[in-house]
């Protein structure tokens, strides 16, 4: 049995949330990883380009660990938790009816597959590549844009949680034969 909305489409609602997914999450990756080649190509191994002052500058680093550079030595593991992420949020995307967790979801997804594209393919490669990141915050970190997308998914995710908004529609198996 299908949940059908308002309108009388006879669509599932779940199904007509996923596209948002889909659409944020391919946005939110095509703009990290085209952020990535234009910031190496051009600013790798110069000088910082000022943004905002000393406050926000463009600097290119590589970082094979997690935020803020902690742990360097775990490359593997950060690449085996990006790839279970996304497992489980495309696991998690055939229950979606709510275009709030559709939007948080698309972001965080989007993000891991900037940061797990890296990780991949990025030298030295092989599960062990580092992230770029090039936008620094004067005394806070340097991140990318893939970054930026996971801290606006999973702040939206708690703020969704906190005022008790669902993902969707519990999952009901479907009905079997005899």
């Amino acid at each position: 049995m299908t949940t059908s909305d308002a309108t009388g489409s006879g669509a599932p609602v779940g199904r007509r949330r996923v596209w948002v997914l889909w659409l944020v999450a391919s946005v939110a990756y095509a703009v990290d990883l085209g952020s990535k080649l234009l910031v190496v190509a051009k600013l790798e191994g110069r000088n910082p380009v000022p943004v905002i002052g000393t406050w926000m500058e463009l600097r290119v680093q590589r970082n094979p660990g997690a935020a803020f550079g902690l742990g360097a030595t775990t490359t593997v593991l950060f690449t085996v938790i990006a790839a279970a992420a996304v497992v489980v949020i495309v696991r998690v995307s055939r229950r979606l009816s709510s275009t709030s967790w559709a939007l948080a979801l698309g972001l965080l997804l989007g993000g891991a597959l900037g940061n797990l594209t890296d990780r991949l393919f990025r030298s030295p490669g092989g599960m062990q590549g580092a992230v770029v990141d090039f936008i620094e915050v004067r005394d806070f970190s340097v991140m990318n844009l893939a970054d930026w997308a996971i801290t606006c998914g999973g702040a939206l995710i708690v703020l969704l949680s906190f005022r008790g908004r669902e993902l969707g529609e519990a999952h009901t198996p479907r009905k079997q034969l005899v």
